[in-house]
């Protein structure tokens, strides 16, 4: 129950970073600027592959060593199984990649708007999951590893700012109200709430499997950013900014997680 709290508070502070983001739409009249865009979606690359490594992997072998497994084969084999949950995910969700802006055959703006909706709700779920699983581990050893899965909720958290004005701008360019905007920018970070709570219930019963969960979480995590976040934040002639953007991303997540772990 301690752990199902915490996380329910942790996805819950990376559910309203979201909800904070979609809320620009009442406050800026265009879409976010190319270069900014750019920077905020390597941003939120850096962070993720930084709490892949420090948040869930080290953890994962840790944990596997703990209980007296060999370190690298739960946290291989659940990076592998992460990613293919991801592959699959983005195999039967039909959904638009953050970058596109008028992709053949969607005429209709409802189609748009539902598929665009999709793709950042895809995003989330291993977010979401990584924080559930981080304060279910913490809380099997007592609290230790307590500050870690803190530093992973607030880094997520971070960059879910600009990735809920990623998502109301662009609807709202579609011809949706600034409300409607808002909203469904809003309730696209509520699955990582949701997977957080589910991870932290299924946690409870797997046990030693935890260091498969940690890795799993971390898979699909660098699949979103490999497959989505990267390859969108360096579109266009000056994709420096986006490689500025990871760098910086990966450097504060790797200090809150070190700082606070």
């Amino acid at each position: 129950m301690e752990a199902l709290k915490w996380a329910a508070a942790g996805t819950g502070f990376t559910f309203l970073m979201t909800a904070l983001g979609a809320a620009t739409v009442f406050f800026l009249k265009s879409d976010i600027h190319a270069n900014m865009q750019r920077i905020f979606l390597g941003f939120a690359a850096g962070v993720m592959i930084a709490a892949s490594v420090w948040s869930l992997l080290i953890p994962a072998i840790e944990e596997a060593k703990a209980n007296g497994q060999i370190g690298w084969i739960p946290a291989a084999g659940g990076f592998a199984l992460g990613g293919v949950f991801l592959l699959l995910m983005d195999r039967l969700m039909p959904h638009l990649h953050l970058g596109e802006k008028n992709p053949e055959g969607l005429s209709s703006s409802f189609k748009r708007t539902t598929l665009l909706v999709l793709a950042v709700t895809l995003h989330n779920i291993p977010e979401g999951m990584a924080v559930g699983v981080a304060f279910a581990v913490a809380s099997g050893h007592g609290g230790v590893g307590f500050s870690g899965a803190v530093a992973l909720a607030v880094g997520i958290g971070i960059q879910n700012f600009p990735e809920g004005a990623a998502i109301s701008l662009p609807l709202r360019r579609e011809g949706l109200s600034r409300f409607k905007s808002f909203v469904y920018g809003a309730l696209s970070g509520i699955v990582e709430f949701i997977f957080g709570v589910l991870a932290v219930l299924v946690a409870g019963r797997l046990g030693t499997y935890m260091p498969w969960l940690l890795s799993f979480a971390a898979g699909a995590m660098i699949y979103v950013v490999v497959e989505e976040l990267i390859p969108e934040a360096h579109l266009g002639e000056h994709s420096h900014t986006g490689t500025l953007g990871v760098m910086a991303g990966f450097l504060i997540m790797m200090i809150l997680d070190v700082a606070l772990g």
